[in-house]
């Protein structure tokens, strides 16, 4: 590959726009995947790592809204989404930005401006994740890179589940996190039937706080948890 050169996924059910977008990007030194519906759209985008996804709207088996709403929730990733669209409404606009679209562009559209939006999204989102690459509240801190946490020094374990609850509350401190947004994050759609997210909190504040540490996860009676320092 070519210095700079980014991995892509194009999710295109037009076989001659995905072709071309493919051949161009290509020529540009980035390798790429193709998927012609929403469905496995979605399959690649979870279970790979890209730089950048180039996204239609209206797709069989599944809208690229509800991929890129299933990307974004149960999938947990944050990776650059243009909407490549015919659709011009502002609403649409809309509904894609609260979604977590990066960037919309309205068909037709010139490749070389797909290539420059796709270069600039993923420096800017590479630019912002060194900075933000570690999360902290009081004297705990977290990097997602490494999924290593401390408080004060001291190493804390936590499960898969207990890092992805844990990053939540983390991103959302002070505010409330509901229930349905925690269960949201932990399972998906598919949100457990017994109340599996008081035994998880249950562990994770064991993990958090130990002897006389002051305490950082809050239970907000009727409504989630709040992790902060200042009570």
């Amino acid at each position: 590959m070519s210095s700079g050169a980014l991995s892509i996924l194009i999710i295109e059910d037009n076989a001659q726009l995905a072709a071309n977008l493919y051949d161009f990007l290509e020529a540009c030194g980035h390798t790429l995947d193709a998927a012609p519906d929403g469905l496995s759209g979605l399959h690649l985008a979870s279970s790979k790592e890209y730089d950048a996804i180039v996204l239609d709207w209206n797709l069989p088996r599944l809208d690229g809204l509800t991929v890129l709403r299933r990307l974004r929730g149960e999938a947990r990733k944050q990776v650059p989404v243009i909407m490549l669209t015919a659709r011009d409404q502002v609403a649409d606009k809309i509904d894609g930005f609260e979604a977590g679209l990066d960037d919309y562009l309205v068909k037709p559209v010139a490749l070389p401006e797909i290539e420059v939006r796709l270069r600039s999204l993923v420096a800017r989102r590479r630019n912002a994740g060194a900075a933000d690459n570690v999360l902290r509240v009081g004297d705990l801190s977290f990097d997602l890179g490494t999924l290593k946490a401390q408080r004060a020094g001291r190493a804390i374990t936590l499960t898969r589940t207990g890092r992805r609850l844990l990053e939540l509350l983390m991103r959302e401190s002070p505010q409330v996190v509901t229930r349905a947004k925690l269960e949201r994050v932990a399972w998906g759609e598919a949100s457990p039937e017994t109340d599996l997210l008081r035994s998880h909190m249950y562990v994770l504040r064991r993990a958090l706080e130990q002897d006389a540490e002051t305490p950082l996860l809050h239970t907000v009676a009727g409504s989630g948890y709040r992790l902060s320092a200042s009570g």
